[in-house]
């Protein structure tokens, strides 16, 4: 008999109408609700007062390893409701306003390589080659605000793995889907990217136990504005890195150009790892904001190297000088 979560932390009003569940989404909601990986993992906390237990609930024989962290949930309203998604607006109201108008379903996903071969995933295909797990990871913005985060989803790794591209590869490139008639941001005047945007790992990264992709947070499909279907979390880096709506998946040998990069090379580096000890030129990053916080409540917290997850991280960067490498 399958379980039902219900999130005590929701009212009434967060539920999303029946007819968004059709197809993707009522596909989305039966897979959460399904999952023994994910019922079978503590249960999400009741409240943003309750303490993080794990960061991971993988068991320490499948995993080899488990993060405690003295964190609190950031409330669902503040995930959902204060958010970069520039495809959408500049203002981190704008992707909650507008991330609507972003078609959903279907959905599929290009993947191909430098040696020459492409195939289009459907979403549902790879959600159901999938086991799901649930992760509470940190969320660090390079903005110097942070979060805490329970995402559903399933290790970056295994979704590597599943696709097996032909021959070896040092990098993975993501995309971001780009249908300007749909995201009111990318036919702004004051836009400065180069769309679509896109963001990459070097392939040792994207295999690293951390990296998740997430279809879902706080038991419930991922909402568009942070992503949906499908979003990559990587918490030991800045959040720009972790990009949303993934519509393309290309293994490379060289290392690709991200967004931010090219358009700021002085501030933003291809790697973006947290670092206290390295300031954005406009800022320090040695604090930042946990939300939910206000001008009488800051809630400022000193930031910690790779956002505290540098037992797991900091060997992938052992030969390389974090300044000159950010």
């Amino acid at each position: 008999m399958t379980k039902q979560f219900t999130d005590p932390t929701l009212c009434s009003s967060d539920i999303t109408p029946e007819s968004s569940y059709l197809n993707r989404r009522q596909f989305m909601k039966s897979a959460v609700a399904g999952s023994s990986a994910l019922l079978a993992a503590q249960p999400l906390v009741s409240k943003a007062s309750d303490f993080v237990g794990v960061d991971t609930f993988m068991s320490a024989e499948e995993s080899g390893w488990a993060l405690q962290a003295p964190d609190v949930l950031t409330p669902f309203t503040d995930v959902s409701g204060y958010n970069n998604f520039y495809e959408f607006g500049m203002d981190k109201s704008d992707p909650a306003r507008y991330a609507s108008a972003m078609t959903l379903d279907p959905w599929s996903i290009r993947i191909s390589s430098d040696g020459g071969e492409t195939a289009d995933i459907q979403f549902e295909d790879l959600l159901r080659a999938m086991d799901l797990q649930e992760r509470i990871y940190r969320l660090r913005c390079v903005e110097a605000w942070s979060m805490v985060i329970p995402w559903n989803g399933f290790p970056l790794a295994e979704l590597l793995r599943w696709l097996n591209p032909e021959g070896s590869y040092r990098f993975v490139q993501f995309r971001t889907r780009y249908t300007r008639s749909e995201m009111r941001g990318t036919r702004s005047f004051s836009s400065v990217i180069d769309w679509p945007y896109q963001e990459a790992l070097r392939m040792d990264e994207a295999m690293n136990a951390l990296s998740f992709i997430a279809v879902g947070l706080y038991g419930k499909s991922l909402p568009a504005q942070n992503g949906a279907p499908l979003r990559l979390v990587v918490p030991w880096k800045y959040g720009f890195k972790s990009i949303k709506s993934i519509a393309s998946i290309h293994f490379t040998n060289r290392q690709p150009q991200t967004s931010w990069q090219s358009i700021a090379p002085h501030e933003y580096g291809f790697y973006a790892n947290v670092n206290p000890e390295v300031d954005h030129p406009r800022w320090s990053q040695r604090y930042e904001r946990r939300l939910p916080s206000s001008l009488f409540s800051p809630n400022r917290i000193p930031t910690r190297i790779f956002n505290g997850y540098g037992e797991y991280v900091a060997d992938l960067y052992k030969d390389l000088d974090l300044r000159q490498y950010y």
